[in-house]
């Protein structure tokens, strides 16, 4: 448990080597747990198991560099998708515990699966008899924004959209910011039932904003909550976000308005969860009274999102006024590029959000230096390979 963090974004982690560490202990705690992966376990920097549980090996032969391997071993990697989520649907069903972990991108490939089970769980929560069934755990990974090397067609948040879709509220969305709020994430997944739960988080080293009470403070207080380290009281403007990459460029963004224009007031609201019409699990969804409190009645609202833009604004029209919204996000635009050119392509940058609010307050000049900025940063890119900023 961390206590305190002392200086929200100094220090980075990877939240995915935190989950896989987690999950090392439930392979020691839980002799019945298993893990599913198509072949990306260590890709995703989840091979800490290996350290306490063997791969599932059907082959008689072994290559001296072939990791440790039994017939009887937990962590089951295939290069089916299709496969393993009927493997480990049928473990679930018997009231045993699972995780399955892939890139993003190939999570759409078992979508219809997905749905099936989902299905499932309305029509058994109809009979008395039936008992509750672990949830279906997927820890997406490898995501849009973080595609250096496989470029666009390894860059689809996809089933982020039909999850969110699906009129049935039996599927949560989770968005841990760092690495403390994965652990969160992890024990929210592993306690729940009969639901399914989507978590999508970047594998490589974040900064670290929270500490493990507010992250849990998130869950409860129905997924959203204001970071005061980076806000304003009685806000001009409310900035928001939902996913690590992009709530990082946010915070990133505020910093460079409250340099340029330090007569403006922000507030920053992180989204760490979503469900069906909803910010906040689908067992604790964020209320009318709890969101007017956090995002204010009247104030305009700039929110940037790790999936499609329309998911998240279709989801706050709930809420507030569409006049209100500006919303950023992945808009289908991927290339073998730099991490930051990948947010100026879809317009998810922080400068992007900070020409948002420079138009609104008539500064032209402000929108013209930061468009300067991504048109260097561009050019740079595609000379050097790498970022400026």
């Amino acid at each position: 448990m961390i206590e305190r963090v002392e200086n929200p974004g100094a220090e980075r982690f990877s939240p995915a080597r935190r989950i896989g560490e987690l999950l090392a202990e439930e392979f020691e705690k839980d002799p019945h747990f298993y893990f599913f992966s198509p072949d990306e376990t260590t890709s995703n920097k989840f091979d800490q198991i290996f350290e306490v549980e063997k791969r599932a090996w059907g082959e008689l032969k072994q290559e001296p560099w072939d990791l440790p391997e039994s017939e009887n071993g937990r962590i089951v990697e295939m290069l089916s998708e299709n496969v393993l989520f009927s493997v480990m649907t049928g473990h679930l069903m018997n009231g045993e515990k699972a995780m399955m972990g892939s890139y993003e991108a190939f999570y759409p490939i078992i979508t219809a699966q997905i749905l099936q089970q989902m299905k499932f769980f309305k029509q058994s929560k109809r009979v008395n008899r039936r008992q509750k069934i672990p949830a279906v755990n997927l820890l997406s990974t490898s995501t849009c924004w973080r595609q250096d090397h496989n470029g666009f067609t390894h860059q689809s948040p996809a089933l982020i959209s039909t999850l969110l879709s699906v009129p049935s509220n039996l599927a949560n969305c989770l968005f841990p910011i760092d690495d403390v709020a994965a652990e969160e994430a992890y024990n929210f997944m592993i306690d729940s039932t009969n639901v399914v739960n989507l978590t999508t988080f970047d594998k490589n080293e974040r900064p670290r904003y929270i500490d493990s009470h507010h992250a849990k403070f998130q869950y409860d207080n129905g997924g959203a909550s204001v970071f005061e380290f980076i806000s304003d009281k009685e806000p001009d403007f409310v900035l928001t976000a939902c996913g690590d990459i992009v709530s990082h460029e946010t915070i990133e963004a505020i910093k460079i308005l409250k340099k340029d224009m330090p007569e403006i007031k922000i507030r920053f609201v992180g989204i760490n969860a979503l469900s069906y019409r909803s910010i906040g699990t689908t067992n604790n969804k964020l209320t009318q009274e709890k969101f007017n409190e956090l995002f204010t009645i009247n104030r305009p609202i700039l929110a940037n999102f790790h999936g499609y833009p329309e998911t998240l604004e279709n989801i706050l029209e709930n809420y507030t006024l569409k006049r209100r919204l500006r919303v950023h996000g992945f808009y289908e635009e991927g290339s073998t590029t730099t991490p930051f050119e990948m947010l100026r392509k879809n317009a998810a940058s922080r400068y992007d959000l900070a020409i948002d609010i420079a138009r609104i307050k008539g500064r032209e000049d402000l929108v013209r230096k930061y468009e300067a900025i991504l048109a260097q940063n561009h050019l740079h890119a595609i000379k050097y390979g790498t970022d400026i900023v």
